[in-house]
């Protein structure tokens, strides 16, 4: 069961940001999404992601990582190493919510996918002023497994090889961007279609949080808020 955002209050959570400039960083977060590839194919160690890999996994220290949105929006991320495995967490958070949104979860419940190729596109760049993960190739990346969509353009393929090539992975990396876009083996690519009247794109994945419009529950202000945070700009 997904873990709710105040339980990780009593758990070891530690700031994961430090990581993200760490060697075998990248293989080790997008290790589901590239099964078959080689650390080497991200610039990486094979040691260097193993290690991080058993990092990400330490029971006693749970990364988080932050990345900041328009309108005090986030995507909150969180690592949650038990005695028997490791899950990750991907939540929409915002300071005025009673409750944050669950985008992802690779849990049993196998939650996602949470994004589609426009919306992930638009989040990319950060608000001026913002704290957490700023930089749009690694907003990407980090954000990689959230997504899962049946017809990412080719524009897309472009921007994950240069955001791989951008954090150390070898010139010409358009194979492995194409890859990491066939969705999480979770949940895998789906159908997404773009409602007019709710203004949001639904999701056709049986698994998908996206099934139904995003924030439906809100208040007005604020789903208008939320609309104008995940359209592309």
């Amino acid at each position: 069961m997904v873990m709710a955002r105040h339980w990780y209050s009593s758990s070891p959570v530690v700031d994961g940001h430090p990581l993200l400039r760490e060697p075998g960083f990248w293989p080790a977060h997008l290790a589901d999404l590239s099964r078959g590839a080689a650390p080497e194919d991200f610039g990486s160690d094979a040691g260097d992601a193993g290690a991080m890999l058993e990092r990400l996994h330490d029971p006693s220290a749970w990364p988080v990582f932050t990345v900041p949105l328009v309108g005090g929006f986030a995507i909150v991320l969180h690592y949650n190493s038990g005695e028997e495995c490791t899950t990750t967490d991907y939540f929409l958070t915002h300071p005025d919510w009673s409750r944050d949104l669950v985008l992802a979860s690779d849990d049993q419940e196998r939650i996602g996918p949470g994004l589609c190729w426009p919306e992930l596109a638009a989040l990319l760049n950060a608000p001026p002023g913002a704290t957490g993960v700023t930089d749009p190739d690694a907003r990407l990346l980090l954000l990689l497994p959230v997504l899962g969509d049946a017809a990412v353009p080719e524009e897309a393929v472009t921007a994950v090889g240069r955001a791989l090539v951008a954090h150390g992975a070898p010139e010409g990396s358009r194979a492995l961007a194409g890859r990491l876009l066939q969705g999480h083996p979770m949940w895998g690519a789906e159908a997404w279609s773009f409602d007019e009247d709710e203004r949001s794109w639904i999701c056709e994945g049986e698994r998908s949080p996206r099934r139904t419009p995003l924030g439906d529950h809100l208040p007005a202000r604020q789903r208008t808020a939320l609309e104008a945070c995940l359209e592309p700009g």
